[in-house]
């Protein structure tokens, strides 16, 4: 393994697993394992090309992919999620291919939003992924919005609402909350606290012990989780998903997380975190602490790792092939989705 000793222990057992996660907890484990690696990887490599000037911009999601990993692996076919800002790993764990995802990041013309939107702020509407807004917390209303429609047509679907520590200050949030809370509303909030509001830490953002306590005031229940466990992200995510299918309404968690890179390859972190946090965050890899929990039940060797990280860096290259040998998007895709055609006239607009 890979400095794992390094890390913080996840204490459980193959019968805790089993009997918290049923009995296909190896499969699942290992499926959250593999997600880890390939995007850890996807993150190393997209900031290298962006250093090169061969992408323009990157917001890596290191040190918060059990969350998202998760997330991908709890939620049902007909539930909708609604991203904050590093939750891309939901779209492709429910099956956004990859190399689509890559035609994204280098905006060309097989990038499903035509480079119209920022890189990592994937349009993943076959999976029921709604695009990122880099707008803070517009996303919060949407989902509530969409949870009223699930009530509106009777349908068992739910909606997660994604955002960050900063997230919780802005209007939006309470707005939604509120509503959530009021019409009971199946929605779960899911807050990814990284812990800096980009360069503001979260102490100086909002005098509560755990932002999760917030959601008392709009009357459902909050909690906060280590979000660098995938086991009990995965837990949680299911136990509030099912409680809202199930006319339970909404709840919070708040996922604590490290957040182990810059805010984007626009970012110098150094300017205003202390020393020591690169150190401090390492100890909360979340991919480091599932391969210990792997190691220790026996799931996971070097010769494994190794095969594992070949295949994913093969994929990746490849999609990076694709993407770089793929022509930018056509003058003629500018008018695309801006106007409606007439059927009478034939002309836009008419």
């Amino acid at each position: 393994m890979t400095g794992s000793a390094d890390v913080l222990p996840l204490p459980y057992r193959a019968t805790d697993l089993e009997r918290s996660l049923g009995d296909q907890w190896a499969r699942l484990l290992w499926a959250a394992y593999r997600w880890m690696r390939t995007a850890r990887a996807l993150d190393d490599r997209m900031v290298a090309l962006q250093r090169q000037g061969r992408v323009g911009f990157y917001g890596p999601a290191t040190g918060q992919e059990a969350v998202s990993i998760a997330a991908g692996l709890a939620v049902r076919e007909n539930d909708w999620v609604f991203p904050g800002l590093r939750e891309q790993l939901v779209a492709l764990v429910r099956g956004h291919p990859l190399g689509l995802y890559m035609h994204h990041l280098f905006a060309d013309s097989q990038d499903p939003a035509v480079g119209r939107q920022m890189p990592c702020h994937p349009t993943a509407r076959e999976v029921r992924y709604v695009s990122m807004s880099s707008c803070v917390g517009t996303q919060i209303s949407q989902a509530v919005g969409c949870a009223y429609g699930f009530r509106l047509r009777h349908d068992d679907a739910v909606a997660l609402a994604f955002f960050g520590d900063g997230a919780t200050s802005v209007n939006d949030f309470h707005a939604g909350m509120n509503f959530a809370g009021v019409f009971h509303l199946p929605v779960v909030f899911c807050c990814t606290n990284n812990q800096w509001a980009i360069s503001l830490p979260v102490a100086q953002q909002s005098h509560v012990d755990e932002l999760s306590q917030k959601a008392e005031a709009y009357g459902f229940s909050g909690h906060r989780v280590d979000g660098s466990d995938f086991v009990q992200c995965y837990l949680h995510l299911v136990q509030a998903l099912e409680s809202a299918r199930a006319g339970g309404g909404p709840s919070m968690i708040e996922f604590l997380v490290y957040r182990m890179s810059p805010h984007s390859t626009s970012d110098d972190p150094s300017r205003y975190q202390p020393g020591d946090w690169r150190a401090q965050a390492a100890q909360h890899d979340p991919v480091l602490r599932l391969e210990q929990l792997l190691g220790a039940l026996g799931m996971l060797s070097q010769d494994i790792l190794r095969e594992t990280d070949r295949q994913i860096d093969a994929t990746l290259r490849e999609a990076v092939t694709q993407a770089e040998g793929t022509p930018p998007p056509g003058p003629e895709t500018l008018e695309r989705d801006v106007f409606a055609q007439s059927a009478a006239r034939g002309t836009p607009g008419g």
